[in-house]
C-alpha cells in the first residue's frame, strides 16, 4: 500500500523536501523517521512503514537532496550541495524531526537509517541525540579508516581533474560495480542489494535508483561516515540512548557485517549500555527487501517495543 499522505517541507536550507507520511492504526506509540540509502528513495520504504503502521507507529520518510522528488537550487540528482553539502542534508532531517514534533507533541521518535542513511541518521543523532528516543542504524560502515581516507585522495583528483559536480567516475567501479561483480553467479550488477530478483529488477527499472552520485556527494558520504568513525564524535550522545545496529552477513558495503560489530564493540566500549545488533545470515546489503525481510521487521518491532515500555 502507498503512503497516506505525501506533501512537501520547506527546510532553512532552502530545500523542498518531498515527504511521506504513514499515518498509525490504532493509538500511535511513537514515530519512526525513515532515512534512506544512496541513489535511491524514500518511496521505497512503503511496506516497511505498511509494516509499522498497525503496529502503532506513524512513519515518516523524506527524499534526501539530491534524491527522489526533493527540489533544491543547489541539489539536482546526484548532488548534495554547491557547498556544506553535509550540514544541509542534516538540517533537513532536523527540518522533518521539527515537523513531527509539531505534529505528533508527545511521542516518543526513533531515527532510522539504511546505509546512506545510517550515516545520515547516525550524524543527526551525534548532534541532536536530545531529539530522539532510539535510533536504528542498519547497513552502514563505520570502519573505512585509510580506505575511506584513500577515497577522499581518489575523489581530490576527480574533483581537480573533473569538477565536483559530475558524477564520480571511479567510486562506483570500486565498490557498487565491484561488488555487484563478486557475488557468485550474479545476474545483475545489483545483485549485491539482495537475494530477491524481483527487488533487484524493481530496483534496475526504477528512474530514480542506481543512477552515479557526483564526486561532491561521494566527499560528503565517505566524510559523514568517516566522522561515525571516531569515537570523539560520540561525546555528547547520552550512553543510555537505544541503539539498534544490523547488517548482513553477505553485504559487502558493510565488510560483510563485520563493520556492524565493529560500531558495536565500539560503542559498548565508550559505555552504551542499551544497545543490540545482529547480523543476518546469508543477507545482503537491502535488508527489508531481502528474502528474509519478515524476520528483519519482525525483530525490528520486538526491539522498538521493548525501548518503548515505561
Amino acid at each position: 500500500m502507498p503512503f497516506d499522505r505525501k506533501t512537501r517541507l520547506a527546510s532553512p536550507t532552502g530545500a523542498d523536501l518531498n515527504l511521506y507520511v504513514k499515518e498509525a492504526a490504532g493509538k500511535p506509540r511513537a514515530v519512526i523517521q525513515i532515512n534512506h540509502g544512496l541513489a535511491e528513495h524514500a518511496a521505497r520504504y512503503a511496506r516497511f512503514s505498511d509494516f509499522l503502521s498497525p503496529r502503532g507507529f506513524h512513519v515518516y520518510a523524506h527524499d534526501h537532496r539530491g534524491h527522489g522528488a526533493t527540489k533544491a537550487a543547489d541539489a539536482p540528482l546526484g548532488k548534495f550541495a554547491d557547498s556544506d553539502g553535509i550540514a544541509k542534508v542534516i538540517a533537513d532531517v532536523g527540518a522533518v524531526h521539527d515537523l513531527i514534533a509539531s505534529e505528533r507533541p508527545g511521542l516518543p521518535v526513533i531515527a532510522f537509517g539504511h546505509s546512506l542513511g545510517a550515516s545520515i541518521a547516525l550524524n543527526f543523532v551525534l548532534r541532536h541525540s536530545g531529539q530522539v528516543h532510539a535510533a536504528a542504524i542498519w547497513n552502514g560502515n563505520f570502519s573505512q579508516g585509510l580506505l575511506g581516507q584513500l577515497a577522499l585522495l581518489i575523489l581530490g583528483w576527480e574533483r581537480m581533474r573533473l569538477g565536483s559536480d559530475v558524477p564520480s567516475r571511479l567510486l562506483p567501479k570500486l565498490t557498487f560495480q565491484a561488488w555487484g561483480k563478486a557475488v557468485p553467479n550474479h545476474r545483475t550488477l545489483f545483485d549485491w542489494l539482495s537475494r530477491d530478483p524481483v527487488e533487484v529488477d524493481k530496483y534496475i527499472a526504477d528512474p530514480l535508483c542506481g543512477w552515479d552520485a557526483s564526486v561532491s556527494m561521494w566527499r560528503d558520504v565517505v566524510e559523514m561516515a568517516l566522522h561515525g568513525g571516531r569515537d570523539s564524535s560520540f561525546s555528547s550522545v547520552r550512553r543510555d540512548l537505544p541503539v539498534n545496529l544490523v547488517g548482513g552477513e553477505k553485504d559487502p558495503a558493510s565488510d560483510h557485517g563485520k563493520a556492524v560489530h565493529q560500531l558495536a564493540k565500539r560503542m559498548r566500549a565508550m559505555g552504551f549500555s542499551n544497545l543490540v545488533s545482529k547480523v543476518y545470515a546469508e543477507t545482503r546489503h537491502e535488508s527489508l527487501n531481502e528474502i528474509n525481510r519478515d524476520t528483519v521487521m519482525n525483530d525490528f518491532a520486538i526491539w522498538a517495543d521493548s525501548v518503548l515500555k515505561p
